[in-house]
């Protein structure tokens, strides 16, 4: 191969690899990470089994939204990356890759960048495998292709470079991969395959000492792969008992309580540090903040943020409010409560709320200028005067031009349902979804005319790929009675009719020729004998 060729495939590799997915890419700020202190017991059992030189193990750690296993899975990242695998370099770290899984980002809610993102990982550390890599890729480019078998990705990105690790890391402490929040994985059987092909990776005698950690909500599909007859012999599970005095090792037990108060109060001591005026609550205070937070880090991190974050109102009426939660809510139901509290101190809590479904519902973060351009001038006129209140829920860049994040995925399960909003004015709130499909509705206008429908439903479906589990290629089926050639707005019009999206605008479907056309199929029969024409 020559240099050139070589320079062109990494390249390619480069590009393709996510690095939005790495445990510290600037994609993930602010990053979350146990305070100094905290997880003692969790973290020291973890390290544990990295450290474990005698077979390969897949670590899983998990829990419900909100008790911090992104912030496990980013210290133990962050510690391992500093360990050398020899002494005498220092560029082969045991820290091997990672793979930060998001629903909020495309690339990263799918398994098929996963080999190709920890292949250039582990390149980029071990340069003695790059050229093996360069050659897979080119013998079989398809590699890097995200539809492309994960077992050949597996395989050639994965495997084989592992393989040739061994001679060479014999007798090393053990390789770590990181992998965080499978759950945030879109397609459960993709899921499925890749938690399979992982098990298959470790059980293969010819690697060095390979450890994975691997963390998710406790989710049954997830916890069903972990007990298949293949995987489970290689599985370390956290929650675990323990024999010794420490008894259960969990994300939430009893010593979750101490490791929040530290939080909270090392967050107050830096608000004083901003705030010299502001007195230093009381432990009783410290204890009920700790209570309400119910064992979720997430409730304690957004809690402060509240507090702090709002450079135009007192930071001790924000503590009232924040003391003023009920002790005695239901478990899971915390941050939801917290969400309702912190939505009611906005100027107008129903748009609040209607702005905030919007950007949990986007299948890619977009800048404020973006969405305003989205909603148009009736819903995003004031995008940006309604999300600025909830900057301890999102992340709101100072430029226009940057993307806004929502900080933790359960704003995403809050916002994705007004039944879980416990203000009554948001309860007649239109769907996220809904809204989008309209928004792109006005966009589509201004679009080239489209030559195919898949088309039409794809650029609708950049922007809101949960809108419906059907995809793209399923709702051509859905639109087979058209009659006209497919473009954007037409095929939108048809596919909100289908869905029951039927406001004044559209009544005048049913007229159209692809109106007429419906109305002689079954559905369209069955909406006339129940009166709907």
């Amino acid at each position: 191969m020559s240099d050139d060729q070589f320079l062109q495939i990494w390249a390619k590799l480069s590009e393709v690899a996510v690095k939005g997915a790495l445990y510290n890419s600037r994609e993930r700020q602010p990053h979350p990470k146990c305070l100094q202190g905290t997880r003692v017991d969790l973290l020291k059992y973890i390290h544990g089994f990295l450290d474990d030189t005698e077979k390969n193990r897949l670590i899983w750690l998990h829990g419900t939204a909100g008790v911090g296993k992104s912030a496990v899975a980013f210290t133990v990242a962050d510690k391992m990356k500093d360990l050398k695998v020899r002494e005498e370099s220092n560029v082969e770290k045991r820290l091997a890759g990672t793979f930060f899984f998001s629903r909020k980002h495309t690339k990263r809610c799918i398994a098929g960048y996963f080999f190709a993102t920890l292949g250039y990982q582990l390149a980029t550390k071990f340069s003695s495998i790059r050229n093996d890599v360069n050659e897979a890729i080119r013998d079989n480019p398809a590699l890097l292709d995200p539809d492309a078998p994960l077992c050949d990705q597996m395989e050639a990105l994965f495997l084989k470079p592992l393989r040739k690790l061994q001679f060479r890391l014999r007798g090393c402490p053990p390789l770590s991969f990181i992998v965080d929040a499978l759950d945030e994985c879109t397609s459960e059987p993709e899921l499925t395959d890749l938690i399979l092909s992982l098990a298959q990776a470790l059980r293969e005698p010819g690697l060095p000492v390979t450890h994975i950690l691997l963390t998710s909500r406790s989710e049954s599909h997830i916890s069903k792969v972990f007990q298949n007859d293949e995987v489970r012999p290689l599985v370390c599970e956290i929650p675990v008992r323990t024999s010794g005095e420490v008894g259960i090792i969990s994300l939430d037990g009893a010593d979750v309580d101490n490791d929040i108060c530290t939080f909270l109060r090392h967050s107050f001591v830096e608000l004083a540090s901003r705030h010299p005026d502001f007195p230093q609550p009381s432990e009783v205070d410290v204890a009920k903040l700790a209570t309400r937070a119910g064992r979720r880090f997430i409730v304690a991190s957004t809690m402060m943020k509240f507090i702090i974050d709002d450079e135009f109102s007192d930071p001790r009426d924000r503590l009232q409010l924040m003391l003023g939660l009920t002790s005695e809510l239901l478990p899971g139901t915390e941050v939801y409560k917290l969400y309702d509290r912190i939505l009611s101190t906005c100027a107008n809590p129903k748009r609040a709320y209607l702005h905030l479904s919007i950007v949990a519902a986007l299948a890619d973060p977009l800048p404020l200028s973006q969405i305003s351009k989205l909603l148009g001038p009736g819903l995003g006129w004031d995008v940006q005067t309604t999300l600025i209140q909830l900057r301890s829920v999102m992340d709101i860049p100072a430029g226009t031009s940057l993307p806004v994040n929502i900080y933790h995925s359960s704003v995403r399960d809050y916002a994705s349902d007004p039944s879980n909003c416990g203000l009554p004015q948001v309860c007649d709130t239109a769907s996220p979804h809904s809204l989008l499909a309209y928004s792109s509705l006005h966009l589509l206008k201004s679009i080239p005319e489209s030559t195919a429908l898949l088309d039409a439903l794809s650029e609708l479906d950049k922007h809101n790929h949960a809108m419906k589990p059907e995809d793209p290629h399923r709702l051509t089926d859905s639109l087979a009675f058209l009659v006209q050639a497919p473009e954007p707005v037409s095929a939108l019009i048809s596919m909100l009719w289908l869905r029951g999206e039927r406001n004044a605008d559209m009544q005048y479907w049913p007229e159209t020729v692809d109106g007429r056309a419906w109305l002689q199929t079954e559905k369209g029969r069955d909406w006339l004998q129940t009166g709907g024409g």
